[in-house]
């Protein structure tokens, strides 16, 4: 049997190229595009393409719904741990200022799809989301803008009451110190109990009372409220 050497090498080649590509460096850039919300620490994950920290138009987890209402992140951690996604968990140290923005980077592995997710405040269960992008395997950079969505988990009552605790009504905080009190709420329910593009804060200017804490001229955003910049190297 006569070897065709050249035949086999080209294959070794294609076959060494086909593993390259499964892992990718990247560096990760999050910019908050609003006036006047703050994120709670980011989720940044790469993973399996069926693998998913939320999808829109089905019911949220019980993981997701902790970081929507309250900012913790802690079980969509273990989730994606116990599937050996790769992670970067908390990039910012603490809350993303509006304007600000902060950075990380992974090497992705075997990962080819990147999700990501933080909670808006003050919102009763409002967040940023990113759910399966695919990452390039050509180098380069690569922009994408990012909506809010409501996690269909809590009415919007936009009272800031300490709130946070999953199904407990009520907004946690408004960190910058900007918002009213004393609100009788916007609504008590919600038609959409899925998880759906967040329709924004209501919000209204009376900050000793009215029907919401939160301040219509500062906490109100249209989509989107964040630009990540995705660096493959």
């Amino acid at each position: 049997m006569k070897l065709n050497l050249k035949l086999l090498t080209s294959s070794i080649a294609i076959l060494t190229s086909s593993m390259a590509i499964q892992a990718q460096d990247i560096s990760i850039t999050i910019d908050n595009l609003t006036q006047g919300i703050i994120f709670t620490p980011f989720l940044v994950a790469a993973h399996g393409e069926s693998d998913h920290l939320f999808e829109v138009g089905t019911t949220a987890s019980s993981e997701l719904q902790m970081m929507a209402e309250g900012g913790d992140i802690s079980g969509l951690v273990t989730n994606m741990e116990a599937i050996n996604a790769t992670l970067i968990s908390n990039p910012a140290e603490g809350l993303l200022m509006a304007g600000a923005s902060t950075t990380g980077a992974m090497d992705t592995g075997s990962n080819g799809y990147l999700s990501l997710v933080s909670m808006l405040l003050p919102t009763n269960d409002g967040f940023v989301g990113l759910d399966g992008w695919e990452i390039p395997t050509e180098a380069g950079t690569y922009v994408v803008t990012l909506n809010a969505y409501d996690a269909g988990t809590e009415a919007n009552d936009e009272i800031i009451n300490g709130g946070g605790a999953p199904g407990t009504p009520g907004i946690p905080a408004a960190p910058a110190g900007n918002a009213g009190a004393n609100a009788t709420g916007v609504t008590t329910t919600e038609s959409n109990n899925m998880i759906h593009i967040h329709r924004g804060n209501v919000g209204d200017d009376d900050l000793t009372a009215g029907i919401s804490d939160v301040d219509n001229r500062i906490h109100r955003w249209l989509n989107p409220v964040v630009r990540l910049t995705i660096v493959v190297n």
